[in-house]
């Protein structure tokens, strides 16, 4: 019996430590400041249009603002975005550095719940503090938008607690990062895999919902749309000039132009990036990863 005890007893320790663990808040900068100064404002702004926040977090009644309400569909329902204007009851205004460096790159709330990962969390982890804080120096410069976007509408079994499984699931698969000799490609690598998150809709994923790594960048279905490959297969055929052109218009070498979703993340996003952050995208994808 003391041998069985003993058993239970390590494997509750063992599930307490692995609880503990698991739900314990991400290391990060507790001192870390939102700034009000201008420069980090406008720095922020820039950012702020590259990663394409606006794309989600749009507002139904005003889509110039980020008041949220957007729906996300998915195979596990319906996620709203979130209001993330500076008002204190409904949206973000009372949030600190901290609270942004969780959110954006742990994927934890203010008061340590979990956000599901329609919020694309693993991918803006590999931003640096600096930018995630310019970042929210500029939404703090907003003005506040009053608006309370709907509960999501999920499968019965998913509940924010089993977020803590999945993000141990994904980090299982997650690739080490690569390191660059290039600039120009790091910086196209910088913003394709993190601020513009293009894989969270251009990579398939397993029933689960994690990324298929080894598959990066060639396609997906997200509910009844089918995302297009952008990856060394698909691109083959495509020149850096022809890349570039793209990202400003939307139009493809044959002289098709993109439509659905990606209209938008090229009005908004993409044809705003500073010519050297185009060209730098456009290495990254037919430089490096159309050569893997």
């Amino acid at each position: 019996m003391k041998k069985i005890a003993v058993l239970f007893g390590g494997l509750a320790t063992v599930g307490l430590g692995g609880s503990l663990w698991l739900f314990s808040a991400p290391p990060m900068d507790a001192d870390a400041a939102v700034t009000t100064d201008v420069e980090a404002i406008a720095r922020g702004e820039y950012l702020f249009i590259a990663g394409g926040c606006m794309s989600c977090h749009k507002g139904d009644d005003d889509e110039s603002v980020p008041s949220g309400g957007y729906a996300l569909e998915s195979d596990f329902g319906t996620f709203y975005a979130p209001n993330i204007t500076p008002d204190l009851e409904t949206g973000i205004g009372n949030w600190s550095g901290a609270d942004f460096l969780a959110a954006l790159k742990h994927g934890r709330a203010p008061d340590g719940s979990f956000y599901y990962p329609a919020f694309p969390y693993r991918s803006y982890a590999g931003l640096t503090d600096e930018d995630v804080l310019d970042m929210a120096a500029y939404i703090m410069s907003l003005n506040p938008v009053r608006y309370q976007e709907p509960e999501p509408e999920l499968v019965p079994w998913l509940q924010r607690p089993l977020v803590a499984g999945w993000n141990l699931l994904a980090d299982f698969s997650q690739p080490e990062p690569e390191v660059f000799e290039d600039e120009l490609i790091a910086r196209g690598a910088y913003l394709a895999r993190n601020l513009a998150h293009c894989g969270e809709c251009h990579t398939p994923r397993n029933g689960l919902g994690i990324p298929d790594w080894s598959r990066e960048f060639a396609g997906a279905e997200l509910g009844e749309e089918v995302v297009e490959a952008i990856d060394g297969e698909a691109l083959e055929e495509w020149s850096f000039a022809n890349f570039d052109l793209f990202l400003i218009l939307g139009m493809k070498p044959e002289g098709e132009f993109v439509g659905g979703d990606m209209n938008e993340v090229i009005e908004f996003n993409t044809s705003n990036l500073t010519d050297e952050d185009r060209d730098a995208m456009a290495a990254f994808f037919t430089r490096h990863h159309a050569g893997d």
